[in-house]
């Protein structure tokens, strides 16, 4: 479906990699586990709670696949390089079977649950096959697996949300981490194929999120992501006729009816999470435009740490492309959406996600796209040029009739575009003073920290004569940049 392009900036775009839990001492445990994680945040959260069920049953993790008795391989389905960069590297971890014929592998997430048969049967590339829903049923199928018979559950879930179980924190650095605050999706673009693979949408009981982002703040964390395909349609209803009130913030009356309790929006699950206390910064992802609401704009501007910054993706800038991608919105409605984000909080950063070559996108729609860029001012973005996905709407309804080479030079010309804004935002910082959360050293030099701006921008600064720690703030002050990362000093 999507060729990404520019990975700086965020951690979604993170692909590959090997992941042991930092607070596991793999000595206590009778065998081991080695997983990878590929694509979204959303998979590198789930892997959490994979590596927290599989703790529970005897697995401790390892980094060294070669000693594994269990390899997983948590998989993405957005695009079908990812695909091809999973078969890659199953066959490459096949060759464990040399030297340990009882390892089993299995594949988890999204690609497991499109592509089970040709996985197991066709191509032999795997022991087990679990879908993103079926994750408690681990202990079950490794044990099936391990009698030679080919395991498997895809099984899509209307209420599964993996609310009572506590994520190991994998390779974290200790700063910030991701809490999964809803899973699934209602929303049928039709480019996507994410309602097929991860189900219908449901919210977590907000109690637990609230408990696990305490915890986490407990332990030393200092930001919370919370996670969800659309963040903003997130609503939970209790199931009693009593006032719903978490950390002092009171629910709303639901629009339901039918004698239950009150209802909790995204507005006032973020209230929740940011009232855990002033030192807990909180951001969200992602949004969908038609979603988000003013009710969330003026609960981000009303709390210090809940960041002022919003990935909103817009995908296409002319509105008859919008309307076959099934968006649900025009572009004169995003524009109007930007503009009220910047009215409340003029400070607020924006991201977006793009696509070039769509079916039938003519020239003048590839230029709506650059201008919707253009007055939108985006601070970074996710780039891509579309291929279809199978089972999507589009590749059903659609004829994916833009030639490889047009949709390249489209998506050059977004590219371009999106590096001078970038740069233009980062211009306009010179001089200014942001709070930042150290979140560690910096990738060139240990002599420097790097950490980020509410804005969620990276800022890079000298650690000079300062006692300082990651996981504490400082402000900084910039005098630089580059494309992609502010450069500063500590202000005395």
């Amino acid at each position: 479906m999507l060729e990404r392009m520019n990975h700086t900036m965020h951690e979604e775009t993170r692909q590959g990699e090997a992941y042991a839990p930092f607070v596991n001492d793999p000595s206590a445990y009778n065998k081991k586990f080695y997983i990878e994680s590929y694509g979204c945040a959303m998979n590198f959260a789930d892997s959490e709670i994979v590596a927290s069920i599989l703790n529970e049953n005897g697995f401790g993790a390892t980094r060294n696949f070669e000693e594994a008795d269990l390899i997983l391989i948590n998989t993405c389905s957005i695009r079908e390089k990812a695909e091809q960069t999973v078969r890659k590297r199953l066959t490459e971890l096949r060759k464990v079977k040399k030297h340990n014929s009882g390892a089993l592998i299995g594949v988890l997430g999204c690609m497991a649950e499109r592509l089970k048969g040709k996985l197991l049967e066709e191509e032999k590339l795997v022991d087990m096959v679990v879908g993103p829903d079926a994750y408690r049923s681990l202990p079950d199928l490794i044990t099936e697996a391990g009698t030679g018979q080919k395991a498997v559950n895809v099984l899509l879930s209307r209420d599964e949300t993996y609310a009572d179980i506590s994520p190991v924190r994998l390779d974290s650095n200790g700063v910030a981490g991701f809490v999964s605050i809803m899973r699934g999706c209602n929303n049928m673009c039709s480019f996507c194929v994410v309602p097929f693979t991860r189900g219908r949408e449901r919210s977590r009981d907000p109690h637990s999120i609230i408990r696990e982002c305490t915890d986490l703040f407990n332990s030393g964390y200092r930001e919370v992501t919370l996670l969800g395909q659309n963040v903003d349609s997130y609503y939970w209803v209790s199931e009693n006729l009593n006032s719903t009130q978490i950390n002092g913030v009171s629910a709303n009356s639901p629009s339901t009816g039918g004698g239950r309790g009150e209802a909790v929006t995204f507005a006032n699950l973020l209230e929740m999470v940011a009232m855990i206390d002033p030192l807990l910064r909180v951001r969200f992802s992602t949004s969908h435009p038609k979603d988000i609401t003013d009710d969330v704009l003026f609960t981000m501007a009303k709390y210090e740490n809940i960041c002022k910054y919003i990935h909103l993706p817009v995908q296409s800038g002319s509105t008859r492309v919008l309307q076959l991608m099934n968006r649900t919105y025009t572009r004169e409605w995003y524009m109007a959406k930007v503009d009220r984000i910047m009215e409340i909080m003029p400070d607020c950063g924006i991201s977006s996600d793009i696509i070039a070559g769509f079916c039938t996108e003519t020239e003048e729609d590839h230029q709506d796209t650059l201008s919707i860029m253009q007055h939108s001012k985006y601070d970074m973005s996710y780039m891509f040029f579309y291929s279809e996905r199978p089972g999507t709407l589009a590749a059903r309804r659609y004829q994916d009739d833009i030639p490889e080479a047009i949709k390249k030079r489209r998506l050059d010309e977004i590219v371009k575009l999106q590096n001078a804004l970038s740069r233009e935002s980062n211009l306009k910082d010179l001089g200014k003073t942001f709070k930042v959360l150290i979140e560690g050293n910096s990738k060139r030099s240990d002599q420097d920290w790097m950490g980020r701006s509410s804005q969620n921008k990276v800022i890079v600064f000298p650690k000079e004569q300062y006692q300082l720690n990651k996981g504490q703030y400082v402000m900084v002050k910039v005098h630089d940049c580059t494309g992609a990362t502010l450069i500063g000093k500590i202000e005395p």
